[in-house]
């Protein structure tokens, strides 16, 4: 490789396009899962640049702190997040979370869904449909009794003891199926669990034949702001297939929005 520099330029490029820019974004994304680390020669193939061009790009960024290097070997810097810092400082919430809701809902199949707690209700704030599972149609802002949804009683279990003292003493637990929680005894039995296991798994209790499980997402400060969940009809998985299939996933998909999330309110 000779060190005329053979990049190629972008068809139909403005006259504002910065192609050496363009050239050192393409730096950093030549580092990957799959390749966290790389030489010179592995950095100028990946992104198609002569070798004196990317040594130029690679020690840039290494001054700026964004790679570092051990003279053989290149590898980005925890420092390259702050890059996208300033852009999830300015998403809310279930902005944050939709691309993790299209990405959990691509890998599982099912429906998934982000609701916040307003009084005795879950708000749905974002979601991904894939299947109708439900005789009611799901749309943002609908609203569900929280005791009888996974998502809800996530979001119970998620506050202060005295305000769940408070929900209690006044909640009307009104069947909805011949499965939903009656008593308030059992309810605060049901949330004392959610919080030992860090998720819940709602059986039949909204509608017959629905089953759904959720997950908290917590702020920067550790407190539970909203859940996450997936929806799926009880004929297709088991409660034992749930905890063991789909709960893993889930429990990593709310880790992740609420690691982006406390990340918009650092910033």
């Amino acid at each position: 490789m000779t060190d005329t520099d053979t990049s190629p330029v972008v068809k139909d490029a403005s006259p504002d396009y910065v192609q050496s820019l363009a050239r050192g974004l393409s730096v950093i994304k030549a580092f990957d899962a799959e390749n966290p680390r790389r030489t010179l020669s592995d950095v100028a193939r990946a992104t198609d640049l002569t070798r004196a061009t990317a040594r130029r790009f690679l020690l840039t960024l290494t001054e700026l702190g964004y790679v570092r290097t051990d003279g053989s070997h290149f590898w980005l810097t925890p420092r390259v997040l702050e890059l996208g810092y300033s852009y999830l400082s300015a998403l809310s919430l279930p902005e944050v979370a939709r691309p993790h809701l299209e990405s959990l809902a691509q890998r599982i199949h099912e429906s998934t869904s982000v609701s916040v707690l307003d009084r005795d209700d879950v708000v749905y704030v974002a979601r991904v449909p894939v299947n109708r599972i439900m005789t009611v149609t799901i749309t943002l802002g609908t609203r569900f009794p929280a005791y009888a949804t996974s998502m809800g009683r996530v979001l119970l279990a998620g506050l202060p003891d005295g305000e769940l003292d408070d929900y209690l003493a006044h909640a009307d637990l009104e069947p909805i199926t011949g499965t939903t929680v009656q008593t308030r005894d059992t309810l605060r039995t049901e949330l004392e669990k959610v919080r030992r296991d860090g998720f819940c798994i709602v059986d039949q209790e909204l509608e017959e034949g629905l089953r759904s499980l959720a997950a908290p997402i917590r702020d920067a400060s550790g407190a539970v702001v909203a859940a996450v969940n997936i929806s799926t009809h009880a004929a297709r998985y088991s409660i034992e297939i749930l905890r063991d299939r789909l709960v893993p996933a889930l429990v990593s998909t709310a880790d992740e929005i609420s690691s982006d999330y406390a990340r918009t309110q650092t910033n």
